[in-house]
């Protein structure tokens, strides 16, 4: 009997360690939009039983805890080919992500004389029970599965009735999935970052540097992790991540474009230190107050842009932004391939039918001219150029110039050029493999411009329906910050991001200066992690005291002044806006948007795996941002939870 129980007993322990619960993720879209699709379903069969069904959230998200062991995956969805990879030894936690291509939509199946639903009327327990028939139902994009999670599966390739039931089992071929060509490092091109160090107070108290709104980086990693790829570091601009987000910050109320905001607490990464937020909430403008507009859409249509993420989604985005034009407004539309040329000129935005015809018949195929392209752009531009009114060209494209200029040195001269002219540049970067982000936001930092990239249709609605104002319509230009720093208050501090748009502590006063835009309803937002006076850190700089210079420091209650100049849209001479940084709170009591920015930045440093991430984690990320979701109208922060999820899980 003793040796029956031990035996018992490690059977059990064997079945124990052989079937250990892992995760499984991962995202379904559409190939053809890009779009995720929301209740798509996915069964998982092993050894031709049912284990476990689970459908997409409203991000295409998945995500199940199941045994290890060897399973037969289907992705399906109602109106689209089936996808099924074979064979998948999950033995750890697994990314598996699924691209779907339109195809015959089974809307339904008849068991008896009763309708049974499809994948749109699933729940995430995956059976229905039909009217004549005891056996439970499993119905996923209009296939029908029989039987109960310990009953066998039919042979799926096989055509045959079910025994259960005597209506048409519909049993697709099992298709191999192909791994999306999301990254290849050979081809894709990021600038170089070096980030931030930190600096001594006494000898360096002016931080000076030009104002940033691209988003481009955020959207740009997300695809990254959805797609289960390496981030290169050099993609995780923090500064660009930390401004993707809406933090509704106060409208401005006085004569200045924007409203200065800031708030000071402890460090989350390093208690120890301090961390100062500094925002710039632009002003928004209301819909009949937007002066009139000419847009020249600037569009790749070389052979690079045909793949489905590419061309046919800067068509259906740029449609988007169509439909938001008045009468006052115009369009011209210019390609680019091999050579460029006109497609329509100068458009009022309210024949709308004509502007969707000509994008329409767009087709990709041949070599890339970008140069020529810009050239044309901004000649059409300046040709139907508004006075007083917006005047913008807007680029789409993956950024692979190879025909005339291409090097990104020779782009920067051109388009600085250009922005003399007083049109300003949109730059919109669309698909992956072989991107070039490095050359899109060079032009559009020194074209007077902004920066976004769009990976779905969704990313689209974003930037061209949500901030509409902000991505079209400029409010200021020649954006500076200079922040001086009370060394009796902090003896280091260092910049978090904006590695790119330092400026020289004369530059801020110099009109000449070219910096950054600010788009209406658009936020600023920068981060400076800070070494209190008279903390011990090894970040802190030692300084040898000055033989030429006073060494006596200013005792004063101010942490820092926050100095800003910019220009109105129209005009060459900078106006000065000043505020006071305010004194130190518990980071307990500080605001949401404190808390969200500070988790995200959070986050970047851990991607980055940077030198200054200090105890920066993941599970302290996904604690400060459940803690600060706030109202979240568009779902942006709820995803941005998911994805750090992602990242744990992996």
């Amino acid at each position: 009997m003793k040796t029956w129980y031990v035996l018992c007993m490690w059977v059990c322990f064997v079945l124990h360690i052989n079937a250990q619960k892992v995760i499984v993720s991962g995202t379904i879209t559409d190939s053809s939009s890009g779009e995720a699709l929301i209740q798509a379903g996915i069964v998982f069969i092993q050894k031709d039983v049912l284990k476990i069904t689970t459908v997409t959230d409203y991000n295409g998200m998945y995500r199940v805890e199941i045994d290890t062991g060897c399973y037969d995956i289907h992705f399906r969805y109602v109106g689209f080919l089936p996808k099924i990879i074979s064979n998948v030894d999950i033995l750890k936690n697994t990314n598996l992500c699924a691209i779907l291509r339109p195809g015959i939509c089974l809307e339904e199946v008849t068991i008896g004389s009763k309708r049974v639903p499809t994948t749109r009327d699933i729940t995430n327990s995956g059976s229905i029970r039909g009217s004549r028939t005891n056996a439970t139902v499993y119905y996923l994009d209009g296939i029908r599965y029989t039987g109960s999670s310990d009953a066998k599966f039919k042979n799926k390739k096989s055509n045959k009735k079910s025994k259960q039931d005597k209506s048409t089992v519909h049993s697709p071929e099992p298709m191999s999935v192909q791994k999306p060509k999301y990254y290849n490092p050979s081809v894709e091109e990021y600038a170089r970052i070096n980030e931030n160090d930190f600096k001594a107070t006494q000898m360096n108290p002016l931080s000076t540097l030009s104002i940033d709104v691209d988003r481009a980086a955020y959207s740009n990693v997300r695809r990254f992790i959805q797609s289960g790829e390496t981030i290169p570091k050099d993609a995780v601009r923090i500064e660009e991540m930390i401004n993707y987000f809406d933090y509704k910050y106060p409208e401005p109320k006085g004569e200045h474009p924007y409203q200065i905001i800031s708030e000071i607490s402890s460090c989350p990464w390093n208690p120890d230190h301090q961390l100062l937020l500094i925002a710039l909430q632009g002003k928004t403008l209301q819909s009949e107050k937007l002066p009139p507009s000419h847009l020249t859409f600037l569009i790749d249509v070389s052979g690079s842009m045909e793949e489905e993420n590419k061309l046919p989604l800067v068509i259906s985005s740029l449609k988007l932004l169509v439909n938001q034009l008045r009468s006052q407004d115009k369009i011209s539309l210019v390609v680019y391939a091999g050579s460029s040329g006109m497609v329509l000129k100068a458009t009022s935005g309210s024949d709308k039918q004509k502007i969707h015809e000509a994008l329409d018949q767009l087709r990709a195929g041949g070599s890339t001219a970008g140069a020529a392209g810009i050239e044309l752009a901004y000649k059409t531009a300046t040709e139907e150029y508004i006075k007083d009114g917006n005047n913008r060209v807007v680029l789409c494209t993956d950024g692979d110039f190879n025909v005339g200029i291409s090097n990104a040195n020779d782009l920067e001269e051109l388009i600085v050029q250009k922005r003399k002219t007083g049109v300003f540049l949109t730059c919109l970067g669309f698909g992956m493999g072989n991107y070039k982000d490095d050359r899109l936001k060079t032009l559009a930092d020194k074209g007077n411009g902004n920066y976004a990239y769009i990976d779905t249709r969704e990313e689209a609605k974003k930037t061209l329906l949500h901030e509409f104002g902000g991505t079209i319509f400029t409010i200021a230009k020649d954006v500076k910050f200079q922040i001086e720093f009370n060394p009796s208050k902090t003896q280091s501090y260092r910049l978090i991001g904006y590695e790119d748009r330092l400026l020289n502590e004369e530059d801020f006063t110099d009109d000449e200066k070219d910096a950054g835009e600010m788009g209406a309803g658009h936020v600023v937002t920068a981060l400076y992690e800070l070494i209190p006076y008279g903390v011990t850190s090894k970040y802190a700089n030692k300084v040898e005291k000055l033989k030429y210079q006073a060494n006596q420091v200013a005792v004063s209650s101010e942490i820092a002044t926050i100095k800003t100049r910019y220009k109105l849209p129209n005009e060459s001479k900078s106006k000065a806006y000043n505020e006071i940084a305010n004194d130190p709170i518990e980071f307990n009591m500080t605001s949401d948007n404190f808390k969200w920015a500070a988790s995200v930045a959070m986050f970047g440093l851990v991607l980055r795996d940077s030198k200054y991430k200090q105890q920066s984690d993941i599970n302290k990320v996904l604690q400060f941002t459940k803690q600060s979701l706030g109202n979240d109208e568009h779902g942006y922060r709820s995803e941005f939870i998911s994805l750090v999820h992602k990242i744990k899980d992996l």
